[in-house]
């Protein structure tokens, strides 16, 4: 599957006002065992560990695994809610699940989490367009922990917005939205596509990575007010890519100098200086992700840096591979160190568990979610062989449970 999670065109439930909110627990098995997209099974107790929350691309549920990070062991849950799911993140320290919407709108509904059962309570819902545009809804929500805002990237839109979290893990009202302008040369790019929103480490900008516009746009950012603004009065900052290249995913190394830029159209990776004080990048390098003998798809999907900053991690989607970097301590420079097969069809997403010992993967073609060991001194990644099928996951995120 070629097409972008977020563009018109593709298949997604329309219309679902209410949503019926189950728990189940489904089978014991680690690895894959087939699910019912039709009727969650009721909740019962669960065996301990964390909660993995995955979303499905145009199923229109959200499934949940129990997870024992100490031997690596996967148990199914099944559907846990009957919500449309571009994206899925959580709360990072209360049990609280977010959930991005693909109807028009740009809705996130909020759901409390039974930390015992894996089951979901909706206790929210708010729209992020003040007029709806298009279909194809959100691409991106992600928490900001220290200013507690929910950041958002509306594909459809062409914008980007905040939202306050309050005390108990539930959305105010949008604290701000700005539009990002441009085109580039690709059909799917007649207009700007927000893909990700992060916060710098000066936490005085938010950067949007646009695969529309072929920009990473520059925002300023208010951690008091929560509020997006042009940095300059002609516009906000931006850096640009190279024309047809669709910017997905952005992600800061933790010195805080250097930032990693994965394009999805030409599947290829850029490390960037970061200047706070100016909020500029610059770029360094630009490596592919596609093998040396690559013909066919190009499509680059997911990118995260391991705690440390020594490892750079990202999927190809036209491959069907993950791809390891190492990061140089002192320049930041990237060198490839492994290529994976994904033990699966299109990786969509993935995600690299708290502990950093574990990584799980979306396959969204082969709609199963697999397990990867993360060996912390070399940074490689090895297949457990144990995966859990899943309809079509686009999505990841962890309830770390005490």
């Amino acid at each position: 599957m070629n097409a972008s999670p977020h563009l018109p065109g593709g298949h997604w439930p329309q219309g679902l006002t209410r949503r019926t909110v189950l728990g189940a627990v489904t089978a014991t098995a680690a690895t894959a065992v087939p699910l019912s997209a039709a009727a969650p099974a009721k909740a019962t107790s669960s065996r301990g560990g964390d909660l993995v929350y995955v979303g499905t691309w145009g199923r229109g549920q959200v499934h949940a695994i129990r997870f024992d990070p100490a031997d690596g062991t996967m148990t199914p849950i099944g559907s846990v809610a009957q919500v449309t799911s571009n994206w899925v993140t959580a709360h990072p320290t209360r049990p609280v699940l977010y959930v991005a919407g693909s109807e028009q709108g740009g809705y996130i509904r909020v759901f409390r989490i039974d930390d015992t059962s894996a089951a979901l309570e909706q206790i929210g819902e708010i729209e992020t367009e003040s007029v709806p545009a298009g279909s194809g809804g959100l691409s991106y929500i992600g928490v900001d922990a220290r200013s507690q805002t929910l950041l958002v990237a509306d594909f459809a839109a062409g914008t980007a917005a905040t939202v306050p979290i309050e005390r108990d893990g539930g959305l105010g009202t949008v604290a701000s939205r700005v539009q990002d302008t441009g085109s580039g040369p690709n059909p799917r790019q007649l207009g700007p596509h927000p893909h990700h929103v992060v916060i710098d480490p000066s936490r005085r900008f938010a950067l949007v990575a646009d695969f529309g516009a072929d920009r990473v746009f520059v925002y300023r950012y208010d951690q008091e007010t929560r509020a997006l603004s042009a940095a300059t009065p002609d516009g906000p900052g931006a850096y640009a890519t190279a024309p047809g290249s669709g910017p997905r995913r952005l992600a800061f190394h933790p010195s805080g100098h250097t930032a990693y830029l994965l394009d999805e159209l030409t599947a290829d990776i850029q490390a960037l200086r970061w200047d706070a004080a100016r909020g500029e990048l610059t770029k360094l390098q630009s490596l592919t992700t596609n093998a040396p003998d690559h013909t066919g798809t190009t499509s680059a999907a997911e990118l995260a840096i391991s705690r440390d900053g020594r490892f750079v991690y990202t999927s190809n989607r036209g491959e069907n591979t993950l791809v390891v970097f190492s990061s140089d301590p002192r320049t930041g420079l990237l060198a490839e160190k492994q290529r994976i097969s994904c033990a699966g069809v299109t990786p969509w997403s993935f995600a690299l568990h708290p502990g950093g010992r574990w990584l799980f993967v979306a396959n969204e073609a082969s709609s199963t979610v697999n397990l990867f060991r993360v060996d912390p001194r070399s940074g490689r990644l090895r297949d457990t062989g144990a995966s859990v099928a899943v309809p079509n996951p686009d999505s990841i995120s962890f309830r770390v449970c005490a």
